[in-house]
Parts: structure tokens; sequence; C-alpha cells
């Protein structure tokens, strides 16, 4: 499209949009996109590859975004085939750089991560969510820290790193093989820090017995973990003051969700879901356009009443049922349905 193709589209666009009732805000988005705050937008300004499956995205956005702390994650929506998919993704650049930053590792078959990792070049615009989560330091910061990590789990960690004084911090850190280290070559440099590498290809998986033995003060340092599930289960349990971040929802043994359709009483989606397939997952392979944040049963972002039938809660096992309790809220990304649902969404 032309330069003046374009200015004449833009023109067009805000001209219709002034015959209807607005607010500032949609004059500014009809104009230029990037510059609305009801679907606030980033660009992707540059890109770079860390491994063969992990790529660091620098965004500016469009609108002024509230300063993040340290350990947090943003969402970022990417269109697919007509459909907003979102996801989480933690940022690793330091509170109140200019740019933010998020490392994104392919996962086979992801229908985003690997567009966003392999396929995301500069200029490309995203949906940007606030910053939030937990897994962020308290203030003042505990003397002596150990971060545990494994693969992607270094993530959130590097955000802090790179803010904190890494001097007498431990991090004990783990992948398959050395080329496989996201931010290897920083973290091998970063003075001060007390970095262990871990090859699991090698050496096996991490374990608490083995992290005793690599950190032998271990019991004397405020710990901090994020990384595959079992390495969190296994760390958990071991220390039960340990905390953690996880990518994935944890989920009880004895939960099953039977599966269902799924009617959206607003948007009037339907959707079938397999069995133990969470609400969200289910409705967002149907077309719809789900509110959602972390994903993972935090952050309330999903959250749609439950009209009709019944879900399981598949972190708790909890059967939550419209007939006990109508019009329940229910988080779609940590709830499957037991039958046919109607939701409010």
């Amino acid at each position: 499209m032309s330069n003046a193709t374009g200015f004449r589209h833009r023109m067009g666009g805000l001209a219709r949009a002034l015959t209807t009732p607005l607010f500032p805000d949609d004059i500014l988005g009809t104009v230029n996109p990037m510059w609305s705050r009801r679907t606030p937008q980033a660009r992707v300004v540059r890109t770079v590859r860390e491994t063969a499956d992990t790529t660091t995205l620098y965004l500016r956005p469009g609108t002024p975004f509230a300063e993040h702390r340290a350990g947090q994650y943003v969402g970022l929506g990417l269109r697919v085939d007509g459909v907003l998919h979102w996801r989480t993704y933690s940022l690793t650049s330091r509170p109140g750089d200019p740019l933010l930053a998020v490392a994104v590792t392919a996962v086979p078959g992801g229908l985003v991560s690997e567009r966003l990792a392999h396929g995301t070049p500069a200029g490309t615009v995203l949906r940007i969510a606030p910053a939030a989560g937990e897994f962020v330091l308290p203030e003042p910061t505990p003397e002596k820290l150990l971060f545990v990590t494994a693969g992607s789990g270094i993530t959130p960690v590097m955000g802090m790193l790179r803010t904190l004084d890494p001097a007498g911090v431990v991090l004990v850190h783990s992948d398959r093989t050395a080329d496989d280290v996201v931010f290897g070559p920083e973290l091998r440099a970063m003075r001060g820090l007390q970095y262990v590498e871990h090859h699991s290809a090698t050496r096996g998986r991490l374990t608490p017995a083995l992290l005793d033995e690599l950190v032998p003060d271990r019991a004397a340092r405020t710990t901090w973990a994020c990384g595959p599930a079992g390495l969190l289960d296994a760390v958990t349990e071991a220390w039960p003051d340990v905390r953690v971040e996880r990518f994935a929802p944890k989920r009880v043994a004895h939960t099953a969700g039977t599966g269902g359709r799924i009617t959206l009483a607003t948007s009037g989606i339907v959707a079938d879901a397999a069995p133990d397939t969470p609400v969200l997952t289910a409705a967002e392979a149907a077309g719809a356009l789900m509110p959602s944040g972390c994903r993972m049963g935090i952050c309330h972002t999903c959250v749609g009443k439950l009209q009709a039938g019944a879900v399981r809660d598949l972190q708790t096992g909890e059967l939550i049922d419209s007939a006990d309790q109508p019009g329940r809220p229910v988080r779609t990304c940590v709830n499957a349905p037991a039958g046919d649902i109607t939701l409010a969404l």
C-alpha cells in the first residue's frame, strides 16, 4: 500500500468513526492502532536468537507501559488465521529499560510459540497486556539468594539477575547441553555471580540431593526455583519454603474432566472439548476471542460465570456444578467441562 493510499485509508476510517459516538481513545486508535489504550499493542523493534529454539523479542509499547517488577510476565496476543491467541512470557529486561524484552522458546507444535520464536520479523505488531505475577523479590532483598532453574525457567530469573547486584548470588541452571542454555554467554560472564551449569544429557536431572552437594550452604539461602514440573515438584517436597514459578498449572493426580459441549451465551460460539481439555483451550480452538492472562489460574483474567452444567478444576479436582452454585465465576484456563456447559462469555 502506498503512503498516499494508506493515508486516505486512515482518514476514511477516521471519518466513518466520527459518525458514531466515540471516546478520544477510539479516534486515536483509528488514526494509529499503536496509540490505542483500550487494545494496547507493542511493536517488535528487533530480535536476537539466543539458541536454536529461543529468540528474544525487543518490544516498544505504543502507549505508556506501567513499570514492571523483575520476575513478572506479560501477556502477548498474536492473531493466527483471524483468531487472537494469547500467551504469557517472562520479562527479561530491567524495569525502566527503554524496550521490553521477552525470550520465547518454540514448543514443538506450538501454535503461537513457534511463530513468535521463528517467524517474527522486526515491525510485527502484537497485542500486549499489563505485567503481572508474584514471582518477584521482596524488599529488602535477602542477603543470601539461591536460584534453581532449568530450560526456559531461566527467563524470569534473568530479569532479576540483570536488576540485582549478583555478587554472592548462587544460580544453578540445568539444560541438556551447553549449546541449549538460554543466555549462556551472559550468565558465564556475569561478574560476581556464583554460577553452576548442569548438563542433564551427561549428568542426569537435577535433584534436591544433588543441589545440596553443589551448594553446601543451601539451607542458609532463600531459594527461588523455576523450570519443568518434575524439578519443581521435587524441590517443593524437599524444601517447603522454596518459592516457585510454574509455566503450566499443577494438576492433581485424581483430576478428570469428561469433556463436553461448551456454549458461550454472549458470543453464541459453540465448542466441543475433549476430556481434560480446559474450557479456554477448546473455546479458542473454535474461534472464540476469550479473555485470558497468565493461563495458569493465577490472575483470574479468564473468569466467566457458569450458567448451566458442571466443570472440574484441573488443579484441585473440585467439581463446580451450576445446580448447586448458579452463576459461580470459573477460571476457564484451569477448568474442564464435566458434560455440556453454558458460560456467560
